[in-house]
């Protein structure tokens, strides 16, 4: 059977034992944790204090549910050396959290480079991002050998042609991909397998997302007033200046657009991927979306069912 998690970007209220007990309930496996109550910085949360992490850690442990990796926002696309090492600084004490919360990954980003006319810096700025990838990977190597460092589709990387080159300069044994399955296909018109071809060797984890061409309007699954506001707006923003590379699609409930989901799966089993199936639903990021009581419990029977079906069955 799959392992199936979420990221906490669809429930942007949510404390760390709500989490936990709503995962429980709603029949996830897992929690992939990029904020905990709204607040992306994880290592400033009370939970993740060290002398708390093994007591944070029994909360999801006593309901069965794992804490598969955490989504942090360490990215290495800025400009100055300084800056740099400030994100490698960040990116090892997520490793050294995720070790002692029993997570296997910590994610972080390329994320942008400078445009394609300016090859000379668009190369210093891809060895950069590599020089950065390969820094996180010697830590978990050394310090944290149960965590690995993956590095998102995202941004000018959800192009798997510049992922492709940049992971050339990358070979490391502790650092791999995240393959956000929609962002190459929504964002750059890649057919799966040309992505999984170019990329699927490096692939560690997975997350799924839906969204329409042309979205059918209906009715407000929203509690409050935020879709179209400025709230809608300022969340956005917040998002970019986190991720550089942040774009937007027209999200809509797992099942209900256009991803080829069933392909995608297919795909990654046919390949003998043995990850995680973790659905981002980017809640925090877009408020109009609905509500995590109304997008999360219907994302584990909807994938389960897929996964079951005949097209699927093991031999």
């Amino acid at each position: 059977m799959p392992q199936i998690s979420f990221s906490t970007l669809a429930c942007p209220q949510w404390g760390w034992a709500e989490t936990a007990r709503r995962a429980a309930e709603y029949g996830y496996d897992g929690v992939e944790v990029r904020m905990i109550a709204g607040d992306v910085d994880l290592l400033a949360q009370p939970e993740m204090a060290v002398g708390r992490r093994a007591e944070s850690r029994r909360v999801f442990d006593d309901l069965g549910i794992r804490v598969c990796g955490l989504a942090s926002s360490v990215r290495f696309d800025f400009a100055t050396r300084d800056e740099r090492q400030a994100q490698i600084d960040v990116g090892r004490r997520n490793l050294d959290l995720a070790r002692d919360l029993g997570a296997g990954f910590v994610r972080v980003f390329g994320d942008v480079l400078p445009s394609a006319g300016d090859s000379a810096a668009r190369l210093e700025r891809l060895h950069n991002i590599a020089d950065g990838l390969r820094a996180l990977g010697d830590h978990a190597q050394s310090a944290t050998p149960s965590v690995r460092v993956v590095m998102e589709t995202h941004g000018d990387f959800s192009d798997s042609i510049l992922a492709a080159e940049l992971f050339e300069l990358v070979p490391h044994p502790a650092v791999g991909l995240l393959w956000d399955t929609h962002h190459p296909w929504r964002f750059h018109g890649e057919p799966l397998d040309e992505t999984w071809r170019r990329l699927g060797s490096r692939v560690w984890h997975t997350h799924w997302k839906d969204s329409a061409t042309n979205p059918t309007p209906r009715p407000s699954l929203v509690n409050g007033s935020a879709s179209g506001s400025a709230g809608a707006i300022a969340a956005a923003e917040k998002a970019r200046q986190l991720m550089s590379g942040h774009r937007d699609a027209e999200y809509v409930l797992f099942g209900e657009g256009d991803f080829p989901a069933a392909e995608c799966l297919r795909l990654l089993l046919e390949r003998g991927y043995n990850g995680w199936f973790s659905l981002e639903w980017e809640k925090a990021w877009h408020p109009e979306l609905a509500d995590p009581e109304i997008a999360l419990p219907q994302f584990p029977p909807r994938f389960r069912q897929l996964f079951e079906s005949p097209q699927f069955t093991q031999t």
